[in-house]
């Protein structure tokens, strides 16, 4: 097992039961005046607690779970506002255009340490591979992207992110506040406490960035040693990325996207479609995309656009392709897992998937 940066303090913990709800991830932008409306109501150093909306959700928790609410309220009283966390979420990496965006993610330095991710954890990524039919080279691209292999995972506070989020962004305001309850729930159900686990700007935690609800649901003890740990368990974060593609439709064996021509004269209307597959063959055909590579007639897909400099590139992503944009919605993410994947499993030995 590799070490990575620790960001909680040792100690025993619960097994965790695994209720609802899914992994985030999200490319919202918000126009300069309202996200400079939200950035003035949001003075740098209140208190979480003292936020509208922070009174009536203590007591939701306190009938909902049990939770006393004294001690809700000095979580909260801790938990500080933090006006660079919708700052950040206002300007996604995903707003990018591909050629951008790409080149964040496929470097030299991320393919090798791709690699040498693998070979440390080589016998993790064969048995969540086998279990779960995720190939280890998506399992270490997804982890290499989300934190340069568990090297950056986030300096935020969880509990500051979630609190500013959940009572200081109302375009997602209920969202956060579902995911600010998971954290609290997530944290005394593993022996934590809430005030010290750290994550990305929007409260996505550990080595493969998981938000508390889908920690809940998705995260597995891979080693068996009888804890969930995604924040320094490479074992863990490992199995826990391959259970969450499966549990989203990942398809043991099957391809990712295939390349593509498109001939017509606008291909806008197909884009649009979106990213589930729901595109025959025929019917991609009949619009003029001639897919390279082996579709077959019983397949569907999406057809993905992604801007160059010199125009657009088009691909068809199929149902293994939509799984990754579960973890993050957007094509962009999902096209740099999926060729960073192929570049790490090429440098490693062996074809691409």
């Amino acid at each position: 097992m590799s070490i990575v940066s620790t960001t909680l303090a040792s100690r025993p913990r619960r097994r965790a039961r695994t209720p609802r709800t899914g992994l985030w991830r999200l490319s919202w932008g918000l126009p300069t005046a309202l996200l400079a409306g939200y950035l003035q109501a949001l003075p740098a150093g209140e208190r979480v607690l003292d936020m509208p909306g922070a009174g009536a959700f203590v007591r939701e928790m306190s009938q909902r779970y049990g939770y006393p609410r004294e001690e809700l309220e000095q979580v909260l009283a801790e938990a500080e506002v933090l006006p660079a966390v919708v700052e950040a979420i206002s300007r996604p990496a995903e707003a990018k255009p591909w050629y951008d965006y790409r080149r964040i993610f496929l470097t030299p330095e991320r393919i090798e340490g791709g690699v040498a991710f693998w070979r440390e954890n080589r016998a993790s990524l064969e048995k969540a591979s086998g279990l779960y039919g995720v190939p280890p080279e998506v399992i270490i691209a997804i982890i290499g992207v989300e934190t340069r292999y568990g090297r950056n995972t986030g300096s935020y506070r969880v509990v500051d992110s979630l609190g500013t989020l959940a009572f200081g962004y109302p375009k997602r305001a209920e969202f956060f506040r579902r995911e600010l309850e998971s954290f609290l729930v997530l944290t005394r159900e593993e022996d934590i406490s809430p005030l010290s686990p750290k994550g990305s700007y929007a409260g996505a935690m550990g080595i493969p960035q998981f938000m508390p609800s889908s920690y809940r649901r998705y995260a597995v003890d891979l080693d068996g040693d009888g804890r969930r740990d995604l924040w320094r368990d490479p074992d863990d974060a490992i199995g826990s990325v391959a259970n969450y593609l499966r549990a989203h439709g990942w398809e043991r064996g099957a391809a990712v996207a295939l390349p593509a021509t498109v001939t017509s004269a606008d291909a806008s209307q197909l884009v649009k479609a979106g990213l589930k597959p729901s595109l025959t063959p025929a019917r991609l055909l009949s619009e003029g995309v001639r897919v390279t590579g082996d579709l077959p007639a019983s397949s569907l897909g999406a057809l993905i656009q992604l801007e160059t400099r010199e125009g657009y590139e088009y691909w068809v992503g199929l149902q293994n392709f939509y799984a990754i944009t579960r973890y993050n919605h957007s094509p962009l993410y999902a096209m740099a897992v999926y060729q960073l994947a192929r570049e790490i499993k090429s440098a490693y030995g062996g074809p691409g998937v």
